[in-house]
């Protein structure tokens, strides 16, 4: 996003929720957030403090060895040569702030969002400044897609769904010489490069008690052999290579066999059953002009599979934030792992991925959505039937 744009949707954000400030720090990497707001020319050694206020030029702090890498930005810079001096000229940035958003979660409740160190919100909150959460800032300005982003998303996703199939037929294909989970997995990899697709880890090829696992991967040593009657678990994520461009991320179940085995079955029908809940109510509180946090919408789906008499078995969040990583930034489906209270706006992916994992093997349904301005939708292919894997 360019820049210009990010602090232009931030101001607007922090005017409307009536917030003087957002302080982005960041120190050696500490926080991403900072790199997406504004991009130095080359390694930066020394602590940086970007103030983006409700009105007026942001600013940037930094050393003075570092000043440098940040001369092609179009920030007015505010120069120190030390300690003494970085809070000097951060008392001369934060003077008449009375409130600041920083990448802080109070009591770590977000850790996606608490990127500052203690010591350093204890630094501002000296100079006689509240620190607010910039959770919802942070959402507004910097996670949501551009129309390109989500057209790539989209392409990305449709490639996905054209993979994991490929992936169940070459199981069918190669059934007699026993293929393993880390063949297909490689399989798979193999496909994303022909296919213009990047990642950084995966994919997750998981059969029986293995996709009980919610993050198994494969090893080239002590994988298991896929063999008729095995349940057949994939998850894989990807993204073009074009700069910017965002992640899709899926999951599938196959059986190999003819007919698949009544519990597997069953659980998979509340799998899907929980995963379409939670869309359909997302869709529904849109329509009534209702905007729905992270954590309602994982209640839905987790209520929908306890009243089942799964709860115990559905032990991770409903979704993920989706953007230039495929765990992204933003508000999460969760009121499991953390209680996310951000709200789902316009301009964002995230994943809805229930799932039930037993001793003996873990079905796991996984979509993305993207919330438009008319309501959010799937934006990838969507699982209804389990995949019937046939030999030969």
């Amino acid at each position: 996003m360019p820049l210009n744009q990010v602090f232009q949707d931030a101001q607007q954000f922090l005017t409307q929720e009536g917030i003087p400030a957002w302080l982005i720090h960041n120190y050696r990497h500490s926080n991403p957030i900072f790199r997406q707001v504004v991009t130095p020319s080359g390694h930066v050694t020394r602590p940086c403090f970007l103030l983006v206020p409700a009105s007026g030029a942001p600013q940037l702090l930094v050393h003075h060895v570092d000043a440098g890498k940040f001369l092609d930005c179009g920030l007015d810079l505010l120069v120190y040569p030390n300690r003494e001096g970085m809070v000097e000229a951060l008392k001369v940035l934060l003077s008449g702030v009375s409130k600041v958003a920083m990448e802080y979660s109070p009591l770590n409740a977000l850790p996606r969002v608490s990127r500052v160190d203690a010591g350093t919100v204890e630094l501002v909150r000296s100079l006689g400044v509240e620190v607010a959460s910039s959770a919802d800032v942070m959402q507004y300005a910097t996670q949501r897609w551009s129309p390109e982003q989500l057209s790539g998303h989209k392409r990305a996703a449709e490639k996905l769904g054209l993979i994991v199939n490929q992936a169940f037929q070459r199981i069918g294909q190669t059934l007699a010489q026993g293929p393993t989970e880390y063949d297909v997995a490689q399989f798979i990899r193999r496909r994303f490069q022909e296919e213009g697709l990047t990642t950084t880890d995966g994919p997750i090829v998981a059969t029986n008690a293995h996709s009980a696992d919610p993050h198994y991967e494969p090893a080239a040593q002590g994988s298991s052999v896929i063999r008729s009657g095995d349940w057949v678990l994939i998850d894989l994520w990807a993204r073009e290579t074009a700069p910017g461009s965002v992640y899709a991320d899926i999951t599938w179940v196959a059986y190999v066999g003819r007919q698949v085995p009544q519990e597997n079955q069953d659980v998979f029908n509340i799998v899907i059953g929980a995963r379409d809940a939670a869309l359909k109510h997302l869709q529904e509180a849109h329509k009534k002009g209702v905007a729905v946090q992270g954590w309602q919408a994982d209640a839905v789906a987790r209520e929908y599979i306890a009243q089942r008499g799964y709860g115990s078995y559905f032990t991770h969040r409903l979704g993920h934030s989706i953007s230039y990583e495929v765990h992204g930034e933003a508000v999460n489906l969760d009121g499991f792992e953390t209680h996310d209270t951000r709200r789902i706006i316009p301009g964002i992916g995230f994943s809805i991925e229930p799932g039930i994992y037993l001793p003996e093997f873990g079905v796991r349904s996984e979509i993305d959505c993207y919330m438009s301005e008319s309501g959010p939708y799937a934006s990838s292919p969507v699982q209804r039937k389990i995949v019937l894997i046939s030999g030969g």
